[in-house]
């Protein structure tokens, strides 16, 4: 650190009294200090000693190091989705004990800090925002990161092509099918299509309890896209509470694609013929 103190020795009278160091930390962290073995448990983030590891860097100006370490911290942060305040409480525990550690030292060495006391707050406040600035990024970028490949995941489950043969493949659906779904589920059928060449699409929509008038006008719009890839489309399993859905909305499923009861059936037809 610039200034009159001596880093090694600051570092050192710390160590010394590492004790009542994190005690204080603590006292300054209420809501961090009953979490402290929780985020051990899931993160493995030892709060503790990486708060040693952080006021290091700090005292000693090793600013490569500090980002490095924020970067990690962020990461593993994100990757946990442990609450940020709990970050931020703690760190703002940190710089309030380093400087408590700070008047110590110069009281037991009988330092007067006049004007370098100036550089030197401007030194750990600066390293410690420039830390919480790096950690922050990173955390939200991670974050962002995660949260992509999430929903691409969740995406390709909803949509799941399942090849059965060179040409023909079953797409069982599942669950609530609203717009965003349908959406999905155009752009991942007409690539697959292309892709696989395939030449029949049998979609299961056995597991399908209940569909909306505007989802089944959109649904139409995907089998007629088929139709234009040269693929044929067959649509088995539809509920009775779905049939009467499309029947106030007049949509008569024969002319859009061909129906049969049961995915056995089409398999029976399309596999067995």
């Amino acid at each position: 650190m610039k200034g009159s103190l001596d880093t090694y020795k600051l570092l050192e009278f710390i160590l010394e009294n590492k004790a009542d160091f994190e005690n204080s930390l603590l006292n300054e962290a209420s809501n961090v200090k009953e979490k402290i073995e929780e985020i051990l448990t899931v993160g493995n983030i030892d709060l503790i000693n990486n708060a040693h590891r952080l006021i290091q860097y700090i005292i000693e100006a090793k600013e490569q190091e500090l980002q490095s370490f924020a970067t990690q911290e962020g990461i593993a942060w994100a990757t946990h989705a442990i609450p940020l305040t709990f970050k931020l409480e703690w760190v703002q525990a940190i710089r309030r004990t380093l400087w408590r550690f700070l008047q110590e030292y110069n009281k037991v060495n009988n330092k007067v800090i006049t004007e370098e006391f100036f550089s030197v707050e401007k030194q750990v406040n600066n390293q410690v925002d420039r830390f919480l600035n790096v950690f922050f990024i990173t955390y939200s970028q991670y974050k962002d990161s995660l949260i992509m490949a999430q929903k691409e995941l969740v995406e390709n489950l909803s949509v799941p092509i399942i090849p059965i043969t060179p040409t023909i493949c079953i797409l069982p659906l599942i669950g609530a099918v609203d717009l965003y779904r349908t959406n999905i589920l155009e752009e991942k059928v007409l690539i697959e299509i292309g892709k696989l060449r395939i030449q029949t699409l049998i979609m299961d929509l056995s597991g399908i309890m209940e569909i909306e008038a505007e989802v089944i006008d959109h649904l139409m719009k995907i089998i007629d896209g088929t139709s234009l890839m040269g693929c044929t489309t067959v649509i088995t399993g539809l509920r009775a509470e779905v049939v009467r859905s499309m029947i106030n909305v007049g949509i008569r499923l024969n002319e859009k694609a061909q129906t049969l009861g049961t995915l056995q059936q089409a398999l029976n037809k399309y596999l067995l013929s």
